[in-house]
This record gives C-alpha cells, sequence and structure tokens, in this order.
C-alpha cells in the first residue's frame, strides 16, 4: 500500500515536459485472461491502432489467473506513468462480491479511461431444445424446479452472474453448472447436456449462425443493433433486465490527467473509423467511448448492481 501511494505521489510532480514527452517507450496493455478470448481480441485492435497513431508500439500482455485478479493486481501495483494499462472485461466490477478479500479496490487503484465496447448477452439454448421464447424457458423452469440447467465460465464470471440475475428477476429455479471457461460450457449447450447459458454475442455468433444454438432473446434493455431481429429478455417476460458485458481501458490510479485524456480521446478517435467499427461491428460488439468520468460512474453502479444480485442469490464469496 505504501509503495502504491508513493507511485501516486511520484505521478503528481512529474513535470509537464515529461508529460508533453510520453509515450517515450513501449506501452504494456495487461490483458488479465489468456489470448484468444473476447478480452484479448479489443486489445489487440486498440494497441494496433494506437501503435499507428501515438508513435511507439503497443502491445499486449497477458496474465491470466484467479478470475482476472492477478493480472488486474498486476496494473494496480505498477506505476502511474501511462506505461502500463489495463484491457479489462466488466468482470472488474463483479469480483469483490466473489472474493472476501481481493489484492485492489476496484473504485480506488485504477483510473478508468474509457469503455471501448459494449455487448449484449444472448440468452440461447442448444439447436434441439424445445424453447422458441423465453416465456417458453420460464413455463418449463417454474413448472419443474431444479431441472433446466445453465452453464457458465465459472464461478462469479458475467454469464454466470447474469444467469443468477435472470433467474431472481423470472421467479425460476434452475440448476447451475461452472464450467472453466465459455467454450466448454457452449459445447455442452450444443450437446444438450446443459439447457442452455447467457454468452456474450461475440462469442456465442459463430454457433448462432451456424444454427448450433437458438438464441432466445439479448440482455439489452433495447434491442441491440448487432442483432435487431432478437427480442430482449426485458420484453419477453422479465421487465427491467439488463446485463451488458463491456471492454474498458484502465491505468494505475494516479497517472497523470493529461496521459488518461490523450489516451481517452485516441482510443475514441480510433472507433469512429471504419477499420475498428467494422472489425467490432462483425464480431457483435457496439462502440462506446465515454469519458473517464462515466465510465468510473459505470463501475460502481455495476459493483452495487452485483453486490445486490449476489446477496438475493445467496451466493457467498470464497
Amino acid at each position: 500500500m505504501l509503495a502504491r501511494a508513493a507511485a501516486i505521489t511520484l505521478a503528481l510532480i512529474l513535470p509537464r515536459a515529461a508529460l508533453a514527452a510520453w509515450p517515450e517507450r513501449p506501452v504494456r496493455i495487461v490483458v488479465a485472461s489468456a489470448a484468444g478470448g473476447g478480452t484479448d481480441s479489443v486489445a489487440r485492435v486498440l494497441a494496433d491502432h494506437l501503435s499507428k497513431t501515438m508513435g511507439q508500439t503497443f502491445y499486449v500482455e497477458n496474465k491470466p489467473g484467479a478470475g482476472n485478479v492477478l493480472g488486474s493486481d498486476v496494473v494496480a501495483r505498477a506505476a502511474p506513468d501511462g506505461y502500463t494499462l489495463l484491457m479489462s472485461a466488466s468482470t472488474l466490477a463483479i469480483n469483490h462480491v466473489m472474493y472476501k478479500k481481493l489484492p485492489y479496490d476496484a473504485r480506488r487503484d485504477f483510473a478508468p479511461i474509457t469503455r471501448l465496447v459494449s455487448l449484449p448477452n444472448a440468452l440461447v439454448v442448444g439447436a434441439a431444445q424445445p424453447y422458441r421464447t423465453v416465456g417458453d424457458l420460464i413455463a418449463a423452469a417454474r413448472a419443474r424446479p431444479g431441472e433446466l440447467s445453465f452453464g457458465s465460465a465459472g464461478v462469479g464470471t458475467a454469464p454466470h452472474m447474469a444467469m443468477e440475475l435472470f433467474r431472481v428477476m423470472a421467479g425460476v429455479d434452475m440448476t447451475h453448472v461452472p464450467y472453466t471457461g465459455v467454450a466448454p460450457a457452449l459445447i455442452d449447450v450444443i450437446g444438450g447436456r446443459v439447457t442452455g447459458m447467457q454468452v456474450n454475442y461475440l462469442s456465442g455468433k459463430p454457433q448462432i449462425d451456424s444454427g448450433a444454438l437458438r438464441a432466445l432473446a439479448v440482455s439489452t434493455l433495447k434491442r441491440s443493433s448487432v442483432a435487431p431481429e432478437l427480442p430482449t429478455i426485458a420484453e419477453s417476460g422479465v421487465p427491467g433486465f439488463e446485463a451488458i458485458q463491456w471492454f474498458g481501458l484502465l491505468a494505475p490510479a494516479g497517472t497523470p490527467v493529461d496521459i488518461v485524456r490523450r489516451l481517452r480521446d485516441e482510443t475514441v478517435a480510433g472507433l469512429a473509423t471504419p477499420e475498428m467499427r467494422g472489425r467490432f461491428a462483425a464480431e457483435g460488439a457496439e462502440p462506446v467511448g465515454d469519458t473517464p468520468e462515466e465510465f468510473a460512474g459505470v463501475i460502481r453502479a455495476e459493483m452495487d448492481k452485483w453486490s445486490d444480485v449476489a446477496l438475493r442469490a445467496n451466493i457467498k464469496p470464497e
């Protein structure tokens, strides 16, 4: 804690000339999950854009482990000088309800820069399942409490908590089957060993497009531009339901405001380019580009939201 405070103090007294020269060497973007996932994909698109526009190399370093905690802590403890950044998934706002003690405080130890994209979850079932609508699924779950199941990428992951929110708001009893990632969970949904799950549209789109999965609805309050033909869960019998996944860029707390603002401006400029918009749209993601203050507000609001869901679903931190 003392080292972290000292690093913040040092950043506050950096000369303006040093800030003006930034970046003078390569910048690391830490991804707290394995290569090949959604967070990693978004980070690499951004790193490529920033490398082209900022005169220095921006590179991705994967630091998976402990449900994104290990990589996030690496950034929380890094010098707040603009040379170590975090590309985080919305798991950042969930982990505090899953762990009794985290090595960092998501509200205090990061400087939010901007959310790059948001993704609706798709509520999906295997193509062989009889359910055609959210109402069908809810009716079956109410008729056979505990018999229908849902998969997730693991306890406390965004897909898990989204389904817990669905279960609580819809008043249904479904059995949670956690996996070690999205891919094995989807395999069992497709194979009929698990009834369904919520998966971000980026991860589920190939199987939805192929017909292996049937998407019943999306998790946004309003219909999503990435799948306008799908109804929302909210309009399908669960009013007010919303569970959005996002990927956002953060720096260690105390990073100079000039650096944060420049990173935000360069990122938002990239989100406006046809290249980045096209790449994200093809993967079912919607560009966001909010301000640091707006992003910080989202993190705080979601931390409160998922704390309430965990309490109502009787989920105990480990």
